[in-house]
């Protein structure tokens, strides 16, 4: 499971990408996480990309560019600080959205 979060400049979706990873981790789940911008969603193939709150605006704009599911992470994000209701969050949309059409990935 290859998971993208993405911020303005790709610092602050630095922290919550390696608190999911460890959050991920502990919950003996094999989930790959990276940080990045709204210019990176569209060559990450990423399972799941997750915004945050500061770019809502662009949700849609993001959706277009992505090839997963896009979720946008909750206002006090940064204050999750060992990452597990960011991995609720990640869990709750991977489980509400459809699965790829066949021969996609």
């Amino acid at each position: 499971m290859k998971i993208l979060v993405v911020c303005g400049a790709g610092a602050s979706s630095t922290f919550v990408a390696q608190r999911l990873r460890r959050a991920a981790s502990a919950a003996g789940l094999d989930w790959e996480t990276a940080a990045g911008t709204e210019n990176s969603v569209s060559a990450a193939f990423a399972d799941l990309v997750l915004v945050g709150p500061h770019l809502a605006d662009r949700l849609d704009a993001i959706r277009a560019a992505s090839h997963g599911p896009v979720a946008v992470l909750p206002d006090d994000v940064f204050a999750d600080r060992d990452g597990s209701r960011t991995l609720g969050v990640a869990r709750t949309t991977l489980s509400d959205s459809p699965p790829p059409a066949k021969g996609t990935s």
